[in-house]
């Protein structure tokens, strides 16, 4: 084995907390001495930029570019990552070798104690256009702002009156050890494909590496992860897009998704059970019945 394996990770609270996880899973698969694993922290453009919506400089990217690049400079030998924000196509050289265990994978609402408690006209804060789109559905009266920062930043927002309410996820809360806001049912509000689940990377040509991580996937995690990521290559989804997805075994594996206008004027909802199908498959099969079920107008966001 290498000197030290070294683990690359962006410095926000969370990630590192993520990275931690992924730590802890190694050692324990293996009984590495703790010397044998380090920890690195890369900067990413989506870190250091957070005046802007993720749609417009430059999508998911920003989170795992710099990340991407360390590993294939051979910085380090491992990313770890929040799979909701990496893109459904890798660098070419890089491969997901690993899943952890899915966290749970629901909402939060933070700043009231339901959806219908939200005052009138308030404003929110989320520049998720999931979570935007999927709150007008239910409150056109609302009026919605951008809200970037990390999980601390959004916090001391809502706290601080400067908007009445937001989002956050439940498995980020969870990892640092936060109790806040009311969790939102997921049979009735979708979260982000992904959503609670940590992927870790190594580059395709280090077998070494790949080998070591081999133990710590999780197969049921990997099959959900990969049937909603299925999903949105084949809707070609993007930050832009409007999509939520919850894949699960129940007892086979199923999953749920959405489609919605920006606006929340509309909603397209779909669900697909595994028949021999792999799961990416699964996903891309329920992606083409949203489509076929979407207006014009919708299915012209898609690209």
């Amino acid at each position: 084995m290498k000197l030290a394996l070294r683990i690359g990770t962006r410095g926000s609270p969370l990630a590192l907390a993520q990275a931690v996880l992924a730590r802890a899973a190694l050692a324990a698969a293996h009984s590495f001495h703790p010397d044998a694993l380090e920890t690195l922290v890369i900067s990413t453009e989506g870190d250091r930029v957070q005046n802007r919506p993720l749609a417009e400089i430059g999508g998911k990217a920003l989170w795992t570019r710099e990340l991407d690049q360390a590993l294939l400079d051979g910085r380090i030998d491992i990313g770890v990552h929040s799979m909701k924000d990496v893109e459904t196509t890798l660098a070419e050289g890089v491969a997901l070798v690993a899943f952890l265990p899915r966290a749970d994978p629901a909402d939060r609402l933070v700043g009231a104690p339901s959806i219908a408690a939200i005052p009138q006209g308030a404003t929110v804060g989320t520049s998720s256009p999931r979570r935007a789109a999927q709150l007008l559905a239910r409150r056109p009266d609302l009026a919605i702002v951008p809200l970037r920062g990390n999980v601390g930043t959004r916090l001391r927002k809502v706290a601080e009156g400067e908007v009445a309410a937001t989002f956050l996820a439940s498995a980020g809360l969870n990892r640092l050890g936060i109790e806040a806001g009311i969790p939102l049912d997921i049979a009735d509000w979708l979260p982000a494909s992904a959503q609670g689940a940590v992927g870790i990377t190594a580059r395709t040509d280090d077998a070494a590496t790949i080998a070591l991580l081999q133990p710590l996937d999780h197969a049921p995690t990997r099959a959900a992860v990969e049937a909603e990521r299925g999903l949105l290559e084949g809707l070609g989804g993007s930050c832009h897009t409007a999509v939520a997805a919850h894949a699960c075994y129940a007892p086979v594996l199923t999953i749920r998704a959405e489609l919605l206008m920006p606006d929340g004027s509309e909603r397209v909802f779909g669900h697909r059970v595994q028949t021999g199908e792999t799961p990416a498959d699964l996903g891309r099969a329920l992606a083409a019945e949203l489509i076929a079920q979407a207006s014009p107008r919708l299915r012209a966001i898609l690209g």
